[in-house]
């Protein structure tokens, strides 16, 4: 489904919008549709990303405890060598 709306850009704005959908073999409405898109998703990841920070959640630190528990089990199951993935 796509609406129909109105927007005003710079002259600088809409003529390197322009160009990078060229570029790209887009319509220049898609190349913007997808430029929102692409910005909608970096503000939905920041503010997942700060809710983390918010809850004190240290993602590198479990993905390492992670790391250091699958190492565990493989060495009691494998005797030290790796699992086939």
């Amino acid at each position: 489904m796509t609406a129909k709306v109105t927007l005003s850009f710079s002259d600088q704005t809409i003529a390197d919008a322009r160009q990078w959908a060229e570029r790209e073999g887009v319509s220049l409405s898609a190349w913007i549709d997808r430029a929102a898109q692409e910005r909608v998703l970096r503000e939905v990841f920041s503010a997942h990303a700060e809710a983390v920070r918010h809850a004190k959640f240290d993602l590198e630190a479990t993905a390492l405890a992670d790391e250091e528990e699958i190492a565990l089990v493989d060495a009691e199951i494998f005797s030290g060598r790796r699992a086939a993935r």
